[in-house]
């Protein structure tokens, strides 16, 4: 018996267009690619099934069997949250999600059904362009509109792109050898569709679109960021229903309806050259708008390690990337013009960095590749298909506010010499609750008598709840333990005196603390970030966004803060700093 087939074939469905692919995902490599354009028109594929059957036989002609379909879906509302196996409740739910994206996941439908027609032996899995978008904090996310009327009808802020975000950021962080989850990277996502994320240490923190692909920087043919007041105002005074209005912002707007030239860069480049003053206008407003929004998300994640262009426009225009940079000198990003001007990327070379030597903020231009990472995410879900999912309990701990501090400031908290003294020993081995308290001042109130952690650490470190933020009057950070780059300060007292710290205050991130051989039996690895599922008397919860930490001296359990296990119902004695709760957790892989 030979191998099992490992070719994806991708499908990509618009409106009135299909992109496939057949991708050997291991490889990296495309074996056979076909697009269709202006389906239902006269001469042409009459329905997307018609275009995808005669794709098939020029895609699969000398190569080897299909072993899943992976699509392209742009709008997965709040349920998909990563690549999914698709059956019929899968469609149902896709199909609920229509109104909020009525221009793609009707086509993204048709690619489905068309594909299960024709490939009924092969798995199907759909892989969501909002999906890398589900760990916007709420702050993010969250419109200043009434909750209950946002909350049912689904109003908020999703954002797009997230295949290709999510891909580049990576390819970014595999080309500064560095770890994902140790950069702050923007990437700049510009084709005919535009949005810039912030993908802040491998999270998506925040994106330019928003509730539907129409917010954000300016495009081909969408207006992006606009007044609604401005909305309202042509609705009265020109006469426009919503149907014009839709076609206005989204057809008839953005570099398109700012030059008169249509909505090719190339040819408002070479026009504005010429002198035209609508497509010189139509290319400073692009300009101005994306480096707005590259200064707006160096300021939320307290700086930035690296730019991202890509897609048609960032990989290929010099002179756009040439305006995007311009003015960042105080991010530390400074371009180097001959290899900007030289920069060119592809499959096979995706990566140029455009940046000068000096520069702290590395500029790059990366070929995104979303055929490939929709290749890669159906494999590890059918992968995740043939495996037995452990039914393995993972003891659940609620961590409370606590500190720890270095040598240098217990011995200005509690006197010169003084060794921190054990309370009670604590799960993981080596760690401790001390007899030591502290005082923590904010800017707003003090929270009195928080629990030194021992031993002592290189670096004084405060972890707090979202409501101790609140209370205290700071905005601290989800991070893991030991990033405190550009975090928050606060002074802590004691019995001997004070400290001021200028950086160190987290809400620590959910973690599962794992020895490798606990890692073994899970298949994850340091650093990966993982869903834990429970069941909280008798309700179902997953807990996402959760990061492994794998040591020789850990002992299995997960932490959460406070916050989250009150929130969740999770009921006992959490008294002290970490008590284990015993409630049995199941563990899944979460796709990238």
């Amino acid at each position: 018996m030979g191998p099992k087939p490992s070719n994806i074939l991708v499908v990509n469905c618009g409106s009135s267009s299909l992109k496939a692919a057949l991708i050997d995902p291991r490889a990296g490599t495309r074996l056979a690619a076909v697009k269709v354009e202006r389906i239902g028109e006269p001469d042409q594929a009459p329905d997307h099934d018609a275009a995808l059957t005669g794709a098939l036989e020029e895609l699969l002609a000398g190569n080897a069997p299909v072993a899943a379909v992976g699509h392209r879906v742009v709008h997965g509302g709040e349920r998909f949250t990563r690549p999914t196996r698709i059956d019929d409740d899968v469609i149902a739910a896709i199909e609920a999600l229509v109104p909020l994206a009525p221009l793609h996941n009707p086509a993204n439908l048709a690619g489905i059904r068309a594909a299960r027609r024709l490939l009924p032996d092969a798995p199907q899995v759909a892989v969501f362009d909002t999906a890398f978008h589900a760990t916007l904090p709420n702050r993010a996310r969250r419109y200043a509109l009434p909750a209950q009327i946002a909350e049912r009808h689904g109003v908020r802020r999703y954002g797009f792109h997230g295949i290709s975000h999510g891909y580049v950021a990576a390819r970014a962080a595999e080309y500064l050898k560095e770890d994902l989850t140790q950069l702050r990277l923007i990437t700049c996502h510009l084709g005919n569709g535009c949005s810039a994320c912030a993908v802040e240490y491998g999270r998506s923190v925040e994106t330019s679109m928003g509730m539907t692909p129409l917010e954000g920087l300016v495009m081909g043919t969408r207006c992006g960021d606009v007044d609604p007041g401005a909305v309202l105002h042509l609705a009265r005074e020109a006469g426009l229903d919503s149907e014009a209005i839709d076609a206005l912002l989204n057809r008839e707007s953005g570099l398109a309806g700012l030059s008169g030239a249509g909505n090719d860069l190339r040819d408002i480049e070479a026009r504005a050259a010429e002198g035209d003053a609508g497509c010189r206008l139509a290319l400073n407003v692009f300009a101005h708008r994306l480096r707005k929004y590259l200064g707006a998300y160096a300021a939320a994640m307290g700086g930035v390690d690296a730019i991202v262009f890509t897609a048609g426009i960032g990989e290929n225009s010099a002179s756009m990337r040439h305006r995007a940079a311009q003015r960042l000198d105080f991010l530390g990003a400074r371009l180097d013009e001959d290899l900007n001007r030289d920069a060119r990327v592809d499959h096979d070379h995706p990566v140029c960095e455009i940046s000068a030597p000096h520069s702290r903020c590395r500029l790059l231009v990366v070929a995104t590749d979303e055929a490939l990472a929709i290749a890669r995410a159906a494999q590890a879900v059918i992968g995740e298909a043939g495996r037995v999912e452990s039914r393995r309990g993972i003891p659940l701990a609620a961590s409370a506010r606590h500190v720890h501090l270095s040598k240098e400031h217990v011995d200005r908290l509690f006197g010169e010499g003084h060794e921190l003294t054990v309370h009670r020993e604590i799960s993981q081995p080596g760690q401790y609750a001390c007899k030591e308290r502290v005082d923590l001042v904010g800017p707003k109130r003090t929270l009195e008598g928080v629990r030194v952690i021992g031993p002592t650490r290189a670096a004084t470190q405060v972890e707090i709840s979202r409501t101790d933020e609140f209370y205290l009057g700071i905005d601290a950070p989800i991070r893991g333990s030991g990033d405190l780059d550009n975090t928050p300060g606060i002074t802590l007292v004691g019995p001997k005196g004070r400290v001021t710290l200028t950086q160190g205050v987290i809400q620590a991130q959910r973690h599962i603390h794992m020895h490798p051989d606990d890692a073994a039996h899970f298949g994850v690895e340091h650093h990966d970030i993982v869903e834990v599922a429970i069941d909280s008397d008798g309700r179902d919860l997953v807990f996402g966004d959760v990061l492994v930490r794998v040591k020789d001296s850990y002992v299995l359990e997960m932490h959460l803060d406070t916050d989250e296990a009150n929130a969740a119902e999770l009921t006992g004695d959490i008294e002290g700093v970490l008590v284990p709760l015993r409630r049995q957790v199941t563990l899944r892989r979460k796709q990238a």
